[in-house]
């Protein structure tokens, strides 16, 4: 059968090999320990943790698909697995693990099994040892009443932060999430004795360790607590990848459960980024005696690599209470209540963990953005559109998908518009900012809707209107964004450059990049790593981002990568205005589809 799904383009060259090897080694002619191992292959390479036979036992494997081409009933399968010498049960060493329908390849259960079982254990316990008055003082100062009867989100984050030693801090766009753990790191910096805590400041790629440098660089200043506290709260971030130490030519780290690292606070920005393989090596890396905090938008696209972990943690789709031991010590030390329904209960679990920051700052109540992207989160698809279409907000616009052949014409006025600005200016520093004003976002890479083939429309419409004059490949405004780390020139996947002419050395052409400290980095351009022009860019490559104004180009057609999730952080990319051009019938099929990843991690943690 495997072979027949080969020839049908489900499984690859090496998921086939795979698979055959498993039932080479469990003793020969074992067509369905070959077909579970390929698919366990195939599902993980998919962005799964594991493949539920359950989900596909009995039915056809291809659409129009055959007698001979149905999955195995499960109980039959099941009973086949268990009795091979290359599957295990959970705890048993085995290139695959069977947990109840469940198939894993071993790395990946161990990966999920590590990380519930150290989120379990920190969600589990009491509280941490603090000084209550120090940090209801704290409390006090750093999260002013504001004369509102609502919940001040920010300050329970911050309570949670401080009195359990795991901490999830999800919200949108504008919530404030870097502001409040800066207010976090002051208020443990003030605990008494704790001046000499070292706290890590890390996140998924290079990019988005620079923008938490500079958030929580501003946000200190604006502290109201004693300059000293100001001065020990960190300003380097790094990737977790170098966080941990990677090992050279391996997927192993330097820090580990064995030798975990020196911090007492570790502060993870962009959680939603990160998969489970890398998380669940943090974990195992930060000691247990050290608070370790996730900021992220759980609504947000999961990570590229398997797993959609900061959703799994958060339990997406479902509301839990908090338990009444919570809610007591909220009201006592800081002063806030939050609803603690039946539902609640009264352990402490990881729903003690969890908190959703729900006041947006940057989309006020009169705010398209906001309305059409809480639109979208609730799977209304058609709510959003009526509210894109029907004028009432100036910020956010609904646009019929042009013709392919219409497209560079149609495209032209909005691209002139949009980088003629950048393209003006010879200062770097400012260009930056106004090349940040537009966006253009695309769901895919390839075909007339995709990244590749707008770039050019874009290069060709800024050349014919004379904003650049393209001889080669590089010239003077190109942006380029890099795809693959260089460790030995600090430029990590994501980070975004203009290529400029250089005043000091003779206009001849260099690739600007800025630096955290407010200072530009040139490079040839010829020793840059690999890199892409960006005026139009994934909205994958997007998260971590904002741009003042963005049009996100849908494609003409549905394609299994338009999901919900998509959607929401392609709009929520835009500070200003977003414009959405699309085809009502794929923006509709898109919102009402969710990242859907097969793992047992929300089970473990949740049930």
């Amino acid at each position: 059968m495997i072979e027949r799904l080969y020839q049908q383009g489900i499984l690859s060259d090496l998921e086939i090999q795979f698979g055959r090897f498993m039932a080479e080694l469990s003793g020969g002619e074992n067509p369905e320990i070959a077909l579970a191992a390929a698919m366990a292959s195939h599902y993980q390479g998919e962005g799964n943790i594991c493949f539920d036979l359950s989900s596909v036992s009995g039915k056809p494997a291809v659409e129009e698909g055959t007698e001979d081409l149905l999955f195995p009933k499960l109980k039959e399968w099941q009973s086949k697995l268990e009795k091979s010498p290359v599957v295990g049960r959970p705890g048993d060493f085995r290139p695959l693990i069977l947990d109840g329908s469940r198939l894993y390849l071993y790395r990946y259960w161990d990966y999920e099994t590590k990380l519930a079982n150290i989120l379990k254990a920190r969600t589990g316990g009491g509280w941490e040892k603090v000084d209550e008055g120090a940090l209801n003082d704290g409390l006090s100062r750093l999260f002013p009443e504001e004369g509102e009867e609502e919940t001040d989100w920010q300050k329970v984050a911050a309570f949670t932060s401080a009195m359990k030693g795991f901490c999830v801090i999800s919200g949108g766009p504008g919530t404030g999430k870097t502001f409040t753990v800066a207010k976090i790191l002051a208020l443990l910096l003030e605990q008494p004795g704790a001046e000499k805590i070292r706290i890590a400041l890390a996140a998924p790629t290079g990019k988005a360790a620079a923008r938490l440098q500079e958030a929580i660089k501003n946000s200190k200043e604006k502290l109201n607590c004693r300059e000293e506290i100001k001065k020990l709260i960190p300003e380097e971030a790094s990737t977790i990848h170098r966080l941990l130490g990677s090992v050279p030519d391996s997927p192993y780290f330097r820090h580990n459960e064995e030798n975990p690292l020196p911090a007492e606070v570790v502060v993870v920005d962009e959680a939603s980024m990160v998969d489970l393989a890398l998380l669940s090596k943090l974990v195992q890396a930060v000691p247990p005696t050290a608070r370790l905090i996730l900021l992220g938008d759980k609504d947000q696209l999961a990570s590229v690599e398997a797993g959609a972990v900061l959703g799994d943690i958060c339990d997406t789709g479902k509301v839990h209470g908090y338990s009444q031991k919570f809610c007591d010590a909220l009201k006592q030390v800081a002063g806030e209540n939050v609803a603690c329904p039946a539902e609640g209960g009264d352990g402490p679990g990881i729903k003690d963990s969890i908190i959703q920051l729900r006041r947006s700052y940057r989309f006020r109540a009169l705010s398209g953005i906001g309305e059409v992207s809480r639109a979208v989160n609730e799977g209304d698809g058609i709510r959003a559109i009526e509210l894109m279409k029907n004028g009432s907000y100036r910020d956010i616009q609904w646009k019929e998908l042009p013709r392919p052949e219409a497209m560079p014409a149609v495209l032209k006025d909005r691209i002139i518009e949009g980088f003629s600005p950048y393209l003006q200016e010879p200062d770097p520093a400012k260009a930056f900012d106004l090349f940040n004003g537009f966006r253009i976002l695309c769901a895919l890479r390839e075909g007339l809707h995709g990244i590749h083939y707008i770039n050019l429309l874009v290069e060709q419409a800024l050349r014919n209107e004379g904003l650049i004059h393209r001889d080669g490949r590089w010239y003077a405004g190109r942006p380029v964004m890099i795809t693959r780390n260089d460790y030995n020139l600090r430029l990590f996947n994501g980070d975004v450059g203009i290529t400029l002419a250089d005043p000091n050395l003779e206009n001849e052409l260099r690739v600007f990049f800025p630096a955290p400290d407010g200072s530009m980095r040139t490079f040839p351009p010829l020793r840059l790593p690999d890199h892409e022009t960006v005026y139009a860019m994934t909205v994958h490559k997007s998260q971590g981002s904002e741009f003042d104004q963005v049009l996100f180009l849908m494609p003409d057609r549905s394609v299994p990568v338009l999901t919900r999730e998509l959607v929401y952080t392609a709009i929520t990319r835009a500070k200003e205005k977003v414009e959405v051009w699309g085809r009502e019938d794929v923006f509709q099929g898109a919102v009402s589809r969710r990242i859907e990843r097969i793992s047992g991690l929300r089970e473990a943690l949740w049930e």
